[in-house]
């Protein structure tokens, strides 16, 4: 168990190194990189309004947070830009936003994220006598502010609803280097913040939940949820047509990582790979 998740670490660790050397070669003032990050504004098209892309993503994630199993899971993908503007960059942990507020290195606008439930029937050897925890949807604001062409900040904050109703905040550094006219590589560290309703449903242990799960009493509060860090890899087959994959790592911290079904039943060690392809179309409105 241990080798797995040396392995696993230096795998991220090899990875980010990588990207950080290609970062301190990069000249900032060199056209193809001024050209793809951050978002600038181009001659407007006059052929289209704007451009709409899909995608989808799979996952190979814990099974709940927290959790030592994995489970292979679907994730949709959704932007809409300006067709003048080009892609902007996505991160792996990116919510799915649209950018109001734009200027020459930032945007800022609303933001969405969505939370899978839990359900003890997923693993009963860890969650029996646990119950169940619904959806949640979590919504908010992000900030975007690229500080050198290849250097990006976003920062979120969303509230949740239905399965939690706290607050969440997430920041994420990435540098972006492309590699050529294609290739694209990122990564950087993470943080991720939380309150007490909003780690309180899935980490904490009741009088009741205690007697049917045999697990100890626990009161789990918010503060610093997990840190991390993640890399990503993204390749463009056609100006249209994108695939990429990722790799990201979470360590829970805090109340999170003490409490007894983390403790006892799972890991504090989390860890993401996924796999995706995007296609983008634009649209013509009619007036």
């Amino acid at each position: 168990m241990r080798g797995r998740w040396a392995a696993r670490l230096g795998l991220v660790a090899a990875l980010l190194a990588s990207v950080g050397a290609w970062a301190a070669d990069v000249d900032v003032r060199a056209p193809d990189v001024r050209a793809s990050q951050p978002p600038a504004i181009r001659s407007p098209d006059t052929s289209s309004d704007w451009t709409v892309t899909i995608g989808a993503e799979g996952r190979v994630e814990p099974i709940f947070q927290g959790s030592s199993r994995d489970v292979l899971r679907p994730y949709p993908i959704l932007a809409v830009r300006r067709s003048w503007k080009p892609e902007p960059f996505r991160g792996p942990r990116d919510g799915i936003g649209i950018g109001l507020i734009e200027g020459g290195n930032f945007q800022i606008g609303p933001v969405g994220q969505l939370v899978w439930h839990r359900r003890e029937r997923m693993d009963p050897s860890a969650l029996q006598g646990l119950g169940d925890v619904p959806w949640a949807v979590e919504l908010g604001v992000f900030g975007e502010y690229w500080a050198v062409p290849w250097l990006r900040t976003r920062a979120e904050v969303r509230q949740g609803f239905n399965g939690h109703h706290g607050v969440v905040a997430d920041i994420f550094v990435d540098a972006v280097v492309p590699v050529g006219p294609q290739l694209t590589l990122s990564g950087g560290p993470r943080l991720t913040l939380a309150t007490t309703p909003a780690v309180s449903p899935y980490f904490s242990i009741d009088a009741v939940q205690s007697a049917a799960s045999g697990l100890p009493i626990f009161g789990a509060k918010g503060g610093v949820r997990s840190v991390g860090a993640g890399t990503q890899a993204r390749y463009l087959w056609t100006p249209q047509f994108a695939t990429h994959v990722f790799f990201e790592y979470e360590r829970l911290s805090g109340d999170v990582a003490s409490s007894p079904l983390v403790a006892q039943r799972g890991n504090p060690n989390q860890f993401t790979f996924g796999f995706g392809a995007t296609r983008s179309f634009d649209i013509k409105l009619p007036w």
